[in-house]
C-alpha cells in the first residue's frame, strides 16, 4: 500500500501543473472541435479519444524519466529513427502520392514524426559531449547528422514534416552557439529568392517551367499561395476554402456545428490540416484569439522551462522542442490563413492523428521532466543553505 502511495505521489509530482493545466484547455479545444469537424460522436472522434489518452499516458511516462536518462537514449532513438524511415523507402504504405508510413501489422505509424524529437535529441547529446569545446567542425558533424533524416524525409516526399525536423534540429544549434554571423547569408539568399519569385511568377509559375530541387505539387503550392485564383477547383481549393471559413466567422463566430464551410464538406481536410478554420468559422475572431493566446502560454512556458534548466543539454533541448511547437503553430494557421504555402503541418491538440500527437505528447513530457529536474535542484540548493 505503501509503495503505491509513493508511486502515486510521485506521478503525481512529476507533472509540471502550470504546463498541464495549458494542455488539458488545449485537449479539451481539440476535442470540440473534433466533434463538430466529423459531425458528431463517430470513429474518428473516438480514435481521437483515444489518441489523447496514448499521448497524454506516454507524456506521464516521459515527465517520470530523469533528463540525463532521456539524453542518453539519443543515439538508439535516432538509429531506429532511421532505420524505420530506410523501411518506408522499400516497404512504406503509399497514400495521395506520398510513402510516409510503415505498417506494422496492427496499426500504421508515420517514422517521420519520431525524427521530430530525435534529430534534436540526438544533436543535444552530441553537443553536451563537446560542451565547452565546440568548433566550427562539431557544426558541419551536427550538419550532417540533421542532413540525413531531413533528405529520407524529402524523398518521401514530406516537405512539411522535414521542415519541421530542419528547425528542431537548427534550434539546437543555434542555442549551442552558432554565430548569426553565418545565417546572414542564408537569410540574404531566402530575401532574394521570395523576392524574384513574387516579381517574375507569371514567368516561374508557368507549366512547362521546372523548379530545380522541388516537385512540382510543391511548385503548385507557392504559385497557388501567390494566386490561388489561377486554380481555384484545383490546388487553389484549399486556401479559398479556408480563407472563406475563417473570414466568414466573424467576431462571434457561427456557432458550435453551425459553420456552413465545414458543416456542407467546403473545407479540405478539414480534421487535420485545416481544423484551425473549423474552429474560426465557428467561434469566430474572439475564439481565434483565445486559442492563439493559449499557444503563446504554452510556448512561454516551455521558454520558461529552458531559462531555467539546470544542464546545458536540458537548456538546449527544452528550447528546441518549444520552439518546434512554435513552429507547428505558426506554420499550420500560416498556411490555412493563406500567408504560407500547404505542406501538410498539423496544429497540436486540435488536428487529428496518432502519430502526431504522440510525438507532442512526448515533447511536453521531456519538458515536465525538465522542469521536474529543475525543482529538484532549487530544493536541494535550498536544503544546503
Amino acid at each position: 500500500m505503501k509503495i503505491l502511495f509513493s508511486f502515486c505521489v510521485r506521478a503525481f509530482t512529476a507533472l509540471d501543473w502550470p504546463l498541464m493545466v495549458i494542455l488539458l484547455l488545449l485537449a479539451g479545444a481539440g476535442l470540440i472541435v473534433m466533434h463538430s469537424a466529423v459531425g458528431g460522436t463517430d470513429w474518428r472522434f473516438a480514435d481521437q479519444v483515444r489518441n489523447f489518452a496514448v499521448a497524454f499516458v506516454a507524456m506521464w511516462v516521459v515527465a517520470m524519466t530523469p533528463p540525463h536518462i532521456i539524453v542518453r537514449m539519443a543515439i538508439p532513438f535516432y538509429a531506429v529513427g532511421l532505420l524505420l524511415l530506410f523501411a518506408v523507402m522499400f516497404f512504406g504504405d503509399t497514400s495521395k502520392g506520398a510513402t510516409r508510413w510503415l505498417n506494422i501489422g496492427f496499426t500504421r505509424i508515420q517514422p517521420s514524426e519520431m525524427m521530430k524529437i530525435a534529430a534534436p535529441l540526438m544533436l543535444v547529446w552530441y553537443f553536451q559531449s563537446r560542451e565547452g569545446s565546440v568548433k566550427v567542425l562539431d557544426f558541419l558533424v551536427a550538419g550532417a547528422l540533421l542532413a540525413v533524416p531531413f533528405l529520407l524525409i524529402v524523398k518521401q516526399p514530406d516537405l512539411g514534416t522535414a521542415l519541421l525536423v530542419f528547425g528542431a534540429g537548427f534550434c539546437v544549434m543555434y542555442f549551442a552557439g552558432l554565430s548569426f554571423k553565418l545565417l546572414v547569408p542564408l537569410l540574404i539568399a531566402g530575401v532574394i529568392g521570395i523576392g524574384t519569385i513574387v516579381a517574375y511568377q507569371e514567368d516561374l509559375c508557368q507549366p512547362d517551367t521546372t523548379w530545380i530541387g522541388l516537385h512540382d505539387y510543391q511548385k503548385h503550392r507557392v504559385c497557388t499561395l501567390l494566386d490561388p485564383s489561377t486554380d481555384p477547383l484545383g490546388k487553389g481549393f484549399h486556401i479559398i476554402q479556408s480563407t472563406i471559413a475563417v473570414g466568414s466567422g466573424g467576431i462571434y463566430g457561427k456557432g458550435y456545428m453551425s459553420g456552413t464551410q465545414s458543416q456542407l464538406d467546403f473545407i479540405p481536410e478539414r480534421t487535420t490540416d485545416f481544423i484551425f478554420a473549423v474552429f474560426a468559422e465557428e467561434f469566430g475572431l474572439y475564439g481565434g484569439v483565445t486559442l492563439l493566446v493559449l499557444y503563446v502560454v504554452l510556448i512561454a512556458r516551455g521558454l520558461s522551462i529552458a531559462v531555467g534548466a539546470p544542464t546545458h543539454a536540458s537548456r538546449l533541448l527544452a528550447g528546441a522542442l518549444t520552439m518546434v511547437l512554435f513552429i507547428y503553430v505558426f506554420v499550420n494557421i500560416g498556411m490555412v490563413t493563406g500567408i504560407l504555402p500547404v505542406v501538410g503541418v498539423p496544429l497540436p491538440f486540435l488536428s487529428y492523428g496518432g502519430t502526431a500527437l504522440l510525438t507532442i505528447g512526448i515533447a511536453c513530457g521531456i519538458l515536465m521532466s525538465i522542469s521536474k529536474s529543475s525543482a529538484s535542484r532549487e530544493e536541494a540548493q535550498r536544503s544546503f543553505i
